[in-house]
């Protein structure tokens, strides 16, 4: 994740609206998210579903007439057909794993936290070097480099055992998280560091215990679920890249944009 630093960049701005002060420091993840939700707040205003009394806050949080205003734009703009049944069964097939039941891994991780004030780019950078540098010691037994690696720089309670998580559930998990780890069979330290709410994760799964597989009919809500999501998304992301392309933005792209609003 990059910095947007105000010594080294010009102020972020959307037909001529700031998105920051000049002496915010933010990442570049946080400015493409106030870029987004400016540039539909602005298409809000345009059609007339916001009053133009409406005003960006310093802080870029909306206002509760703003975000009704623009969930009233994206139920107007935005072309999201329905899945039909083949396309269901399609990725159902592909992706069987995400649907089985009682999956459990058992790992340990780093935790490299984000917190106010932290140089994210400085964190990152520690994050992949010590993801390497466990990936070069991975199965070697004899000389348990993570876990000493987690007492002295994991910033979660469990590197005091070595970051030991114990058997895990999806349940048990953050969304984020459990995504990045079950349904996959990956075994060891994993090839990339791992994104959420928290932090960056160095992981390693020490054993997987697979779930049950379930009929397509039992679970095709959720495959439903999952297709209009992705439907959505797509949408979501062509309509903000259109918005885009007829404004005048200045300090962040946002056109390969993955912010909160598009995942």
């Amino acid at each position: 994740m990059q910095t947007a630093t105000p010594e080294n960049t010009q102020i972020a701005s959307i037909n001529g609206v700031a998105l920051h002060a000049s002496n915010d420091t933010l990442s570049v993840d946080d400015l493409r998210q106030r870029a987004c939700s400016e540039l539909l707040r602005q298409a809000a205003l345009a059609k007339g579903l916001l009053a133009n009394s409406d005003t960006p806050s310093s802080d870029a949080v909306l206002s509760e007439e703003a975000s009704n205003a623009i969930e009233m734009l994206l139920e107007q703009s935005l072309a999201v057909p329905e899945p039909s049944d083949e396309a269901c069964q399609r990725h159902y097939a592909a992706h069987q794993a995400r649907y089985c039941t009682g999956e459990r891994i058992r790992l340990r991780h780093i935790l490299f936290a984000v917190t106010q004030g932290v140089d994210v780019v400085a964190l990152r950078n520690r994050a992949e070097t010590t993801l390497l540098d466990l990936r070069c010691h991975d199965g070697k037994k004899a000389d348990d480099t993570f876990a000493k690696v987690a007492a002295t720089l994991s910033n979660c309670p469990s590197g005091a055992e070595g970051g030991s998580l114990g058997w895990l559930g999806q349940q048990d998990c953050a969304s984020e998280f459990a995504k990045e780890l079950f349904g996959h069979t990956e075994v060891g330290v994993l090839p990339r560091l791992v994104h959420s709410r928290f932090g960056l994760h160095v992981v390693e799964v020490l054993q997987r215990e697979p779930g049950q597989g379930q009929p397509f009919e039992a679970v095709r809500g959720a495959v439903l679920a999952s297709l209009r999501r992705q439907t959505y998304v797509t949408a979501l992301r062509q309509y903000l890249q259109l918005l885009a392309g007829h404004a005048t933005i200045v300090g962040i792209d946002i056109e390969t944009a993955d912010t909160p609003l598009v995942q």
